[in-house]
């Protein structure tokens, strides 16, 4: 009797070690193939880089729901007001400078020593002006007779001294000078910032 119970026993422990053996084989198998997969992966990177980017290519030529746009840089936006400033300097005008990106939100503004309080938010708004109509805003102001009604959009001014920045044809900023005695001088000073990036 004694001898069957300690073959039981002797079997229910070669079971548990034979079961314990299957089970280590069995998920150092596993670790080998996740390891193996993520080795051929690593080394497929560079082909799955190469083949993501041409989908990509080929996804935005057919791809006419979207559309790229170009943007003024902020080191470029800073180098249009700051030339726009200088040239006001030089004839000893006391502006304030405004650059704006396409979508009107101000990117750069510059308010020269001794500019007027009112200089900087009309800058700001030629500027916004400007970009919005792809057009001077001296030009923009002889429109103001055919309609009036122009002059009633929130953030704009039509009064001379803003001027479109543009790439391609299409507005991407517009500079706006306020400040010096007459549009037409703060118009020439918007538009020594617009020479100084082309």
């Amino acid at each position: 009797m004694k001898k069957i119970s300690d073959r039981k026993k002797l079997s229910k422990r070669a079971r548990v070690l034979t079961g314990g053996a299957t089970l280590v084989a069995l998920g150092a198998g596993a670790f080998g193939a996740v390891s193996a997969n993520a080795a051929t992966a690593a080394g497929d990177a560079p082909a799955a880089a190469v083949a993501a980017k041409a989908d990509t290519k080929n996804a935005d030529a057919k791809n006419t729901d979207t559309a790229r746009s170009t943007h003024l840089t902020i080191a470029a936006a800073t180098e249009a007001a700051q030339a726009a400033l200088k040239a006001a300097e030089k004839e000893n005008q006391r502006v304030s400078v405004a650059v704006v990106d396409r979508n009107g939100t101000t990117l750069v503004t510059l308010r020269g020593d001794g500019a007027g309080p009112q200089s900087y938010e009309s800058a700001v708004k030629k500027a916004y002006t400007a970009v919005s109509w792809n057009a001077p805003t001296s030009v923009l102001a002889g429109r103001l007779a055919q309609a009036p009604n122009l002059k009633d959009i929130p953030g704009t001014l039509f009064l001379a001294g803003g001027v479109p920045v543009t790439a391609n044809g299409g507005p991407i900023a517009g500079i706006g000078v306020a400040g010096a005695p007459s549009g037409d001088l703060d118009e020439k000073f918007a538009r020594a910032g617009v020479a100084a990036l082309n």
